[in-house]
């Protein structure tokens, strides 16, 4: 049951990885407090996708945790 655990665990976090890698940069740091205009713009649906796919990897990977923490105790 670990070994399972322990293997998800290890994939999620490789596919978050690589996900989190894809996303665009969103701004320029403080730089870009002022421009408000970059602030309410609606997302993209290719990155509304990308979201919702790494969302459930960081999903997978804090569940195998949890149930790592609880089967090892």
């Amino acid at each position: 049951m670990t070994t399972f655990f322990y293997t998800l665990q290890i994939i999620s976090a490789i596919f978050t990885v690589i996900l989190v890698l894809l996303h665009s940069p969103k701004g320029d740091g403080i730089a870009s407090i002022g421009a408000a205009s970059q602030l309410f713009s609606s997302q993209k649906s290719t990155e509304k996708g990308l979201n919702k796919v790494t969302y459930f990897f960081v999903g997978i990977f804090i569940i195998s945790s949890f149930f790592l923490g609880f089967i090892l105790k």
